[in-house]
């Protein structure tokens, strides 16, 4: 199967803190796969050199088979950052319309309110300006523009932060319609739970290397857990690689 993406040997450090030791995994088209780890473990320094937004030191990744550095490589992916916080002034049709034009795509205001009630934002709410979104909302509005371009890759820094559970379980259902049309899904989260319900595989970083890649089903065998959080702490914990 073609890869989405792909990360071999990336190497990253600030100053004489080494963030990314050896990070080498792959992810296959259509895949949803989740990026696991502590805080500070690299999962958003990780995905910020994917995008190249800072640049590795070592290493290479490559987007559908296109180095990342190259610009054209990012055109065939969403990104929806951690803290998601929408301009105050703009509401949140400006703010979709502007997105849209950014990724080249003629608005669509019935697809955009389509998305938006999937993740239970009501068209009244896309009128209103950002400084009157709770931090749900906004949230929502950010999904709804990582999805809306219809891209082949999302790639999700803690997309649920902030979700309540019912626009969680929203959220998670959006997510499977994406991957049964065939949307390649890398998101990073500490919510194990979702890893469990959502992902095909998910990786572990933990000081700066790949603890394990795999199914959620595997890494607790491996453990001998019933509970993928505590197959977590045991993956971590153990120092072994899986």
């Amino acid at each position: 199967m073609p890869l989405a993406l792909e990360f071999q040997s990336v190497r990253k450090s600030f100053g004489a803190h080494e963030v990314l030791k050896d990070i080498s995994f792959a992810i296959d088209e259509g895949e949803v796969v989740g990026l696991v780890g502590i805080n500070g473990s690299g999962k958003t320094t990780l995905i910020q050199g994917l995008l190249d937004l800072n640049r590795t030191d070592a290493g290479t990744i490559s987007i559908f088979g296109t180095p990342h550095t190259e610009t054209q490589a990012r055109d065939q992916l969403s990104y929806l950052a951690e803290r998601f916080s929408p301009p105050y002034f703009a509401t949140g049709v400006e703010l979709l319309r502007y997105l849209s034009a950014l990724h080249g795509e003629d608005y669509d205001p019935r697809a955009a309110e389509r998305e938006a009630q999937a993740l239970g934002l009501s068209g009244e709410v896309l009128s209103l300006p950002a400084r009157q979104y709770s931090k749900g909302m906004a949230q929502k509005l950010g999904l709804v523009a990582c999805i809306l371009p219809g891209r082949p890759l999302l790639v999700l820094d803690e997309p649920m932060s902030g979700l309540d559970p019912r626009a969680r379980t929203l959220f998670k259902h959006r997510l499977f319609e994406l991957k049964n049309h065939g949307v390649t899904i890398f998101f990073s989260t500490h919510l194990l739970v979702d890893v469990e319900s959502l992902c095909d595989r998910l990786v572990v970083i933990h000081d700066g290397t790949v603890r394990y890649a795999g199914t959620p089903d595997d890494l607790m065998a491996s453990h001998h857990c019933r509970v993928l959080e505590d197959a977590f702490l045991h993956c971590i914990e153990d120092g072994a690689e899986n």
